[in-house]
């Protein structure tokens, strides 16, 4: 899916949206989405890998793990010193954390090359670690800071997550599942990507969106990360390209849809991640032509 086909996704959800007038189809689009379709698509791709396959990723696998930190890291202190609404700390903690690698970071990493292995790489990488992360930080933040055992047990409850932990367990069990159920997984599974922009491009609303909000995001989630990278791993080819670009995308589709369903401050989130959206990819598109 190129960045074309993207827009053309999340503008049809908007304008389905003003036809129908009504939430409910999109709530259940919602549901079809995460619950199940998403639910297969992580499985599918984290128990198709095997422990050779993640030892050959080292190099990416460590920047997965540096931005994951410093975003959250930054953000967290950040939000502990600056930020009184708890709901909004929690929410800023996630879009800092959880990059949209696949359905934006692909198209744009291949402005740069020619085989984007490596930003798959790092997008899948980056999936294993964060949505599990991502969602246990949403149910501890929606739960009034409730216990970990609580939050733990509350974000297994979202079937992605589940999904996504089974399935590295079976990757460090060495245990291979047969091909006539991951393909299908995955092929079914993937359909959550086109219905999930549908959906975000649904409840697209700037009524809450906030300046403020904006350049925190933007900070933790693109500019931070965009720095660290371009500074330490200039002239590694194809990985450089395939990092900095993972590495800087705007706040994932699904952390707004994490968000949403755990009730945390999602309207604010998505006025904030359609605008550093159109920020980021004209900021690379522009990148891309100033390098040739």
């Amino acid at each position: 899916m190129d960045v074309y086909q993207m827009l053309t996704l999340i503008a049809a959800g908007y304008i389905l949206k003003r036809i129908i007038r009504d939430d409910r189809p999109f709530r259940w689009l919602n549901v079809l989405s995460t619950r199940f379709l998403l639910t297969l698509f992580v499985f599918g791709n984290v128990a198709s890998k095997d422990l050779a396959y993640l030892l050959s990723i080292r190099l990416v696998f460590l920047y997965v793990l540096l931005i994951i930190a410093l975003s959250l890291g930054l953000s967290y202190l950040y939000a502990r010193r600056f930020v009184g609404d708890e709901n909004w700390a929690g929410a800023l903690m996630i879009l800092s954390a959880y990059p949209n690698t696949a359905a934006m970071g692909f198209p744009i990493a291949s402005l740069f090359l020619s085989d984007i292995t490596p930003a798959i790489l790092y997008s899948t990488t980056n999936s294993l670690l964060v949505l599990p992360l991502a969602t246990f930080i949403a149910a501890h933040y929606s739960s009034g800071k409730a216990s970990v055992k609580n939050s733990l047990i509350k974000a297994l409850k979202f079937p992605p997550t589940a999904a996504n932990l089974l399935a590295i367990a079976l990757v460090l069990l060495g245990i291979r599942l047969p091909e006539w159920i991951l393909e299908p997984a995955k092929a079914v599974g993937w359909w959550s990507i086109p219905l999930l922009l549908i959906y975000f491009g649904s409840i697209i609303n700037l009524r809450e969106f906030r300046w403020s909000h904006l350049l925190e995001v933007g900070l933790f989630r693109s500019i931070i990360p965009f720095i660290l990278v371009f500074l330490t791993l200039r002239g590694t080819g194809d990985v450089y390209y395939a990092v900095l670009v993972e590495a800087s995308m705007p706040p994932a589709i699904m952390a707004n849809v994490i968000l949403a369903h755990y009730g945390l401050k999602a309207e604010e989130a998505i006025g904030v991640t359609v605008v550093l959206t159109l920020l980021v990819l004209a900021f690379f598109l522009s990148f891309s032509a100033l390098i040739g």
